[in-house]
């Protein structure tokens, strides 16, 4: 008996139409067809979800010689080899969940962005108005901006909490049980209209937060108004921030279930290879910036460090993913 053969006596044993096993291996149907009439071959990672699938070896689907079904236990299968289904009431759980905690998370994330403005503007206060110390100004500007960041970490931890339990759909391929992936979709269309629409007002907003500061080095009008210029630019960003995050996070939990995007099982292996990085960058960037302040004691300004630190990360990151993508 061939491939296609025992592809198709598999199919029929489990009840399934070519539809259904197309859509558990995320196929078309014609993919299935011209496997089963022999057209065309699967690929080796398929034929270890097809192994995982039927339950059979893959010596079984390989060999035209065996003719004796030799069923495994997935337990049994190799830790790598484990596809785990996701069901409809999980899916929607993950769904629902995901878009009440965007919100809470899309305003910890702006609060993280205006930390800085109170020290700032104290800072100019005390520099060009001189109504405060700057010692006053710098003690109490670091005290806001150290009690913002520590509640939007809190909010940041709690909500990551309570989507612990799904990170396996960042890490793991899975197999969306029959008809999830049509519920999943008709949700991602019906969010498509918001999601374009919040990408670009909140693009918008952060790239009109400079015209202020562009308008005073225009109009000379002094430095103090620019102080004033940089937190306009800080409140603009935040928002812009707040409006992008809160419709990327349902967007991101729709590519995470259909595995679309940053979310195919190959991004996925890239990931858990080079999830080292981000963690290890932060760390470096956060204590440099912590010995920088305390050792200029220049706050107002050391802040700077954090947005071309995240431009920094974002072409870094790719150059480590390209290197890992390459020794792959």
């Amino acid at each position: 008996m061939i491939l296609g053969d025992k592809i198709t006596a598999l199919r029929k044993q489990n009840g399934w139409s070519q539809e259904e096993l197309a859509q558990k291996l995320e196929i078309s149907r014609q993919s299935v067809s011209k496997w089963e009439s022999g057209a065309s071959i699967p690929d080796l990672d398929r034929i270890v979800k097809l192994s995982g699938l039927f339950g059979v070896s893959t010596d079984y689907l390989l060999k035209d010689e065996i003719e004796e079904i030799a069923y495994t236990e997935t337990d049994e299968l190799p830790e790598e080899f484990k596809i785990r289904e996701v069901s409809l009431q999980e899916a929607n759980d993950f769904m629902d969940i995901t878009k009440q905690t965007a919100k809470q998370i899309s305003a910890a994330v702006a609060a993280c962005i205006l930390s800085p403005v109170c020290l700032i503007l104290l800072g100019g206060v005390s520099e060009y108005k001189k109504i405060i110390s700057e010692d006053m100004a710098g003690g109490t500007g670091v005290a806001v901006l150290l009690v913002i960041l520590a509640a939007a970490v809190s909010v940041l931890i709690i909500n990551g909490m309570k989507l612990s339990k799904y990170e396996y759909l960042e890490k793991e391929p899975v197999l969306l049980q029959y008809g999830v992936k049509g519920i999943v979709e008709k949700r991602k269309e019906e969010h498509e209209k918001t999601f374009r629409t919040g990408i670009a007002c909140g693009t918008a907003l952060c790239i009109l937060g400079v015209v202020p500061l562009m308008l005073s080095v225009a109009l000379n009008a002094g430095e103090y108004i620019m102080v004033w210029c940089v937190c306009i630019i800080l409140v603009m960003v935040a928002m812009g921030v707040y409006v992008i995050t809160g419709v990327s996070i349902p967007q991101g939990s729709f590519d995470k279930l259909l595995q679309v995007g940053e979310y195919t099982a190959e991004a996925k292996e890239l990931n858990r290879k080079t999830a080292f990085f981000p963690g290890i960058y932060w760390c470096l960037i956060t204590a440099g910036y912590l010995a920088v302040s305390l050792w200029k004691n220049n706050w107002n300004v050391s802040w700077i460090i954090w947005p071309v630190a995240g431009v920094l990360f974002a072409g870094l990151n790719g150059i480590v993913k390209a290197v890992a993508k390459t020794r792959k």
